[in-house]
């Protein structure tokens, strides 16, 4: 798929010169709890520059495959194309070096999914002079740093951490609170599966689920014990 390009083309007044300073790059970071609307946010600011005539791009991990395969889409159902990536280090060589060049602003979604994160960040915004704008979790459900967009934060030009509300109580929720039992970091999936909450139901989900846990651990050890018995007294018989 090739990238988007804006009806109002970017000229470089140096191009044809044999030497030429090439423009600085910048690191943009959108991050928040799911249901934040970072995607929005991230597609707000694709789009208007865009508009602003420079040239733009738009990936996504090839793990998201909610919504749709090859656009990033947004839980309102906005959409817009991108390429969807297992890493971005491909992302030139698909490209091809000669649309890499004319590229200006590069937004990333899902960015937690995306191992060298950071690496890319750094060459793309130090080296190639591109304006990065990345947009995904801070933390996964159990709070704690998810993927590699917190590393991404000593390389940012901006920093903008936004907020859910809470499901429960319509307060401000900070948080993404898992609604089953499931243990693995990644499980993409949407309102079936997670919620944004605060800080006071997050920990009082979190109680209530260790709970649960708790009482099918007795439950299990309960039948195992049963079944135990049942096995030596057919033993005995």
């Amino acid at each position: 798929m090739a990238s988007f390009k804006p009806s109002i083309p970017v000229v470089n007044p140096m191009d044809g010169a044999k030497y030429h300073h090439r423009a600085s790059g910048e690191v943009h970071v959108i991050i928040g709890p799911m249901f934040a609307g970072k995607t929005t946010a991230l597609l707000r600011r694709i789009r208007s520059e865009g508009n602003n005539g420079r040239n733009v791009a738009m990936i996504k991990s090839s793990k998201d495959k909610r919504y749709a395969v090859d656009s990033v889409v947004t839980h309102d159902g906005i959409k817009f194309p991108c390429w969807a990536l297992s890493d971005l280090t491909s992302f030139r060589q698909k490209l091809g070096d000669d649309a890499y060049e004319k590229l200006d602003v590069i937004g990333i979604d899902e960015a937690q999914f995306f191992e060298d994160l950071y690496d890319f960040c750094c060459n793309a915004a130090d080296h190639d002079g591109k304006t990065i704008i990345v947009a995904g979790l801070d933390g996964d459900y159990l709070r704690r740093s998810f993927g590699s967009v917190l590393d991404v934060v000593p390389l940012a030009d901006t920093v903008t951490k936004l907020t859910a509300r809470c499901e429960l109580c319509g307060k401000r929720a900070f948080f993404t609170f898992r609604k089953t039992m499931a243990k693995q970091t990644e499980l993409i999936a949407g309102a079936d599966v997670y919620m944004p909450v605060c800080r006071q139901h997050y920990v009082n989900g979190q109680l209530v689920i260790e709970a649960a846990n708790a009482s099918s651990v007795l439950e299990c050890r309960k039948v195992q014990s049963e079944s135990r018995l049942e096995v030596e007294a057919a033993v005995a018989i």
